[in-house]
């Protein structure tokens, strides 16, 4: 990956000036894959891929370990190449031009360990010639809205780990982007906090809408993330089913998840996710 032109290896905020915040949604970008495929050396990793994000919506990528999930991520946001086929961003192609419309939220949260909360959630700021102070006073304008309100000194080794996503979260936010790239975001996080997280994610995108590309190994959090969920194959990768989520769902987690159309439409997953890795 190359540093100089995609992002802080140590903070996980895109690098490329952009201006706009957190704080008014930018304009919308879809994306649109077409014919995708890639490859490291002999190995396959996605074929004939397609698919279709509209401005403002969140799709869910699931399937097994090794479909190539976490690659389509990287080459949404310019982080690669594909090997075959087109990505567009908001109707951009390029690498530089993709990378310069998503935001990319890593599976760790990657917060610097010297830095304060607040100072974290500014990276994105700093990255972008924001000065220190005017980084932070940007910043703290969200930490009550992002429930951290009074922890904007602590040390990232004093948060729980929800509290770490929220600051990850807001700096991926930050960066003014309009397609967010999310990777897991609550995979390393018990099962409590992760279900408090989703409900806190979905009323975050609810209030600060953007077009969202979630990956997840959980297809219950997809399907209450996402309006739509596309299934993977087994590498190489491909789409082999695309599920909508019910319509409208319950803002309380529980109450969404055990509705009876809910339920359905996850053992709809289910079943091609086990199909897929046939």
């Amino acid at each position: 990956m190359r540093q100089d032109t995609s992002m802080n290896a140590e903070t996980g905020a895109l690098r490329v000036p952009q201006s706009g915040t957190a704080q008014a949604a930018p304009e919308g970008d879809g994306v649109a894959i077409r014919g995708l495929g890639h490859a490291y050396g002999e190995l396959q990793t996605i074929e004939r891929l397609e698919l279709e994000v509209e401005p403002h919506a969140v799709v869910g990528l699931v399937g097994p370990s090794g479909c190539g999930k976490s690659t389509l991520l990287e080459l949404i946001c310019g982080l690669r190449e594909p090997s075959a086929g087109t990505i567009g961003v908001g109707g951009a192609s390029s690498a530089p031009e993709r990378l310069a419309r998503c935001a990319y939220m890593p599976q760790r949260d990657l917060l610097l360990p010297w830095y304060s909360a607040l100072d974290n959630a500014g990276l994105a700021l700093r990255n972008q010639g924001r000065r220190k102070g005017a980084a932070r006073a940007e910043a703290a304008e969200l930490f009550g809205r992002f429930g951290l309100a009074g922890f904007e000194a602590t040390a990232p080794a004093e948060l729980s780990g929800g509290m770490r996503q929220r600051v990850a979260f807001l700096r991926t936010l930050l960066a003014g982007k309009p397609v967010l790239a999310l990777d897991e975001p609550f995979a390393a996080l018990d099962a409590i906090t992760r279900a408090e997280m989703q409900e806190w994610l979905a009323g975050a995108l609810r209030t600060d809408p953007r077009t969202v590309v979630l990956v997840t190994h959980d297809v219950e959090e997809a399907l209450y993330l996402c309006d739509r969920v596309a299934v993977l194959s087994a590498r190489p990768g491909r789409i082999i089913a695309e599920l909508r989520a019910p319509d409208p769902r319950a803002e309380d987690r529980d109450a969404a998840v055990t509705d009876p159309a809910f339920v359905a439409v996850r053992e709809e997953a289910m079943r091609a996710l086990r199909e897929g890795m046939r």
